[in-house]
């Protein structure tokens, strides 16, 4: 089978939550760039204008909702308005996330109080639990019944983490704990909808270069210590994602569920020379 045949998505129905930006808005160009009709789901209405003019200015079709993940009434509005503009939904790639902030140890490897486990908010845990592990489910809870009742099937990608399957040291561990949430509900759910023919994975990166945290990871010091614990010496641009979500959303993965695609530079196996 040709390439274009094996990871063709024209014509299908995509949406993604958390799109204005980062990753959701790298997925948002590989899907609008391969011909999907492409829908953005973001808290920011200004970026996401701005996101949908920029994506159609290629002539792709492309429409943006608002929605906030944390919220039930807004996303179930928001997927909705996406059913009755297209009569389907095929792909949708849960993204929406935060950062928990800094780990235990700094960039140096010394202990830093304000990542101790006595120190994390509270108010923080509740707010990523509900923005990265929370808005998965209620995401699943939205999409599930529309693929269910059309033929075919569909897909469902959350953006999970390389924190879902290792500890971390630079990494809070709020965030390693909501990650680590996401991956066990992928495989639950990817177990349950198989009879459906919905298939659910996770696209599971490390660090990744984005606004996240702050857009922390633009600065080179930053980045050091990730590099230095990747063997592939860099950590990700939001491009290094695009295949997998190409992948994942195509014919390519129709045998695929419950499955985690690491994007780390290799970090999970362990620091090398």
């Amino acid at each position: 089978m040709k390439a274009s045949e094996l990871f063709n998505v024209e014509g299908r129905v995509v949406a993604i939550t958390g799109a204005a930006g980062g990753i959701g808005l790298a997925y948002a160009e590989v899907m609008a760039a391969n011909g999907a009709k492409v829908n953005l789901i973001d808290i920011d209405p200004l970026a996401l204008t701005v996101a949908v003019g920029r994506l159609r200015a290629d002539g792709s079709e492309v429409h943006g909702e608002f929605a906030d993940v944390t919220k039930p009434d807004t996303v179930r509005q928001a997927f909705a308005n996406i059913v009755e503009r297209h009569g389907r939904l095929d792909v949708v790639f849960a993204n929406a996330g935060i950062s928990g902030g800094p780990g235990f140890l700094n960039g140096a490897g010394e202990r830093n109080p304000a990542g101790a486990i006595e120190n994390l908010s509270l108010d923080v845990w509740e707010r990523v639990i509900a923005t990265n592990t929370t808005s998965v489910f209620l995401t699943l809870q939205t999409v599930v019944p529309y693929m269910k009742q059309q033929q075919g099937g569909g897909r469902i990608i959350v953006t999970s983490s390389i924190s879902a399957s290792k500890t971390e040291t630079l990494v809070s561990s709020i965030y390693a704990t909501s990650k680590a949430a996401v991956g066990y509900l992928v495989r639950q759910a990817a177990h349950e909808l198989a009879k459906y023919d919905i298939l659910v994975n996770a696209i599971s990166p490390g660090p990744v270069i984005t606004n996240i945290g702050g857009g922390r990871l633009k600065d080179a010091d930053a980045r050091k210590p990730f590099e230095r614990a990747a063997p592939l010496g860099r950590i990700a641009t939001t491009q290094d994602l695009q295949g997998a979500a190409l992948y994942l959303a195509s014919p390519a993965s129709s045998l695929v569920t419950g499955a985690q695609i690491l994007i780390d530079g290799g970090t999970a196996l362990g620091p090398a020379d």
